[in-house]
């Protein structure tokens, strides 16, 4: 099952191109630090404007890096099924262990399209697939009914749940019977999500506070919800400041704060405000992260 800290990914970019060498460095720091797993290409891996052969590059170097020591999730969602499956079949052939789906975004689909959409990717491709609930983005909410009729589809093991309701996660385990993997997208309810009997987070915190997310997940899997409350403290600023702007950009400075890449991003995203840099380098000092390095 996945579970613990999963690292959703920043892509890094150089004069406007994959930086391969700071991304193959950054994912081996990742495991070095102890995040449970790997998530490349989602929307903190700015999947929008990345070319199909960026994409499946940046998948390649995630796979190849991490030699099976964690799972590697691989980003192959989009709001055309035939695209997504296309995308599920090349995660597949270059090793990942499972592909992340979000939802229809801009075509709007109704409850029973969503449900066709992922029993079209389950069908298609032996591969696990973890649905990406995440309304705030795609408009489109995934209700835990439809969630539990989608988690009878057969390759289809888990839920990333961005709603930031916690009654969600304890209503999807009212409904749903089999195994299955609760994760949240939301570091900052990640405590209470993990209380209602979670999984672990595909974060995006853990970019920048790998160790300190993976302490933080390992304490609630013990049910020593102390010390999580502590970790909490110290990552909530954080986990603020990482969305003062939107979505890759904080986190993006952040990173390449600790040398790994630019903070450079692709347009439409513009680069992060002043007063931006500033909130992330105060969180970065209250969670005692600005003397971390980076991997050489």
């Amino acid at each position: 099952m996945f579970k613990g800290s999963n690292t959703a990914l920043v892509t890094p970019f150089k004069n406007g191109k994959v930086d391969e060498a700071a991304f193959e460095r950054f994912v081996e720091w990742q495991i070095a630090q102890g995040s449970n797993g790997l998530v490349p290409v989602g929307t903190t891996g700015e999947s929008p404007t990345l070319s199909h052969d960026e994409h499946k590059r940046v998948v390649e170097i995630c796979i190849q890096v991490a030699k099976k020591r964690v799972p590697v999730i691989a980003g192959a969602g989009s709001n055309s099924t035939a695209e997504a499956i296309e995308l599920t079949q090349f995660a597949k052939k270059a090793g990942a262990q499972a592909t992340l789906h979000s939802t229809g975004y801009y075509n709007k689909p109704t409850q029973e399209g969503l449900y066709l959409h992922f029993k079209a990717i389950s069908d298609a491709v032996d591969l696990p697939i973890i649905v990406y609930n995440v309304p705030g983005r795609t408009v489109v909410d995934i209700s835990a009914a439809t969630i539990a009729r989608i988690a009878t589809l057969k390759n289809v093991v888990g839920i990333k749940d961005a709603t930031a309701n916690l009654a969600r996660m304890s209503q999807h385990r009212q409904l749903i019977t089999k195994p299955f993997a609760y994760l949240t997208g939301e570091d900052a309810v990640a405590l209470g999500f993990m209380a209602h009997g979670g999984h672990g987070c595909i974060s995006v915190t853990a970019n920048v506070a790998p160790a300190l997310c993976a302490e933080f997940q390992a304490a609630c899997a013990k049910g020593d919800f102390a010390h999580a409350l502590k970790l909490q403290d110290q990552l909530m600023p954080l986990h603020d400041a990482l969305f003062v702007e939107t979505n890759p950009g904080p986190v993006k400075y952040a990173t390449s704060k600790l040398g790994f890449g630019t903070a450079e991003c692709r347009l439409p995203l513009a680069p992060v405000t002043d007063a931006t840099r500033k909130a992330v380098d105060a969180a970065m000092v209250h969670a005692g992260l600005m003397q971390v390095k980076a991997a050489e």
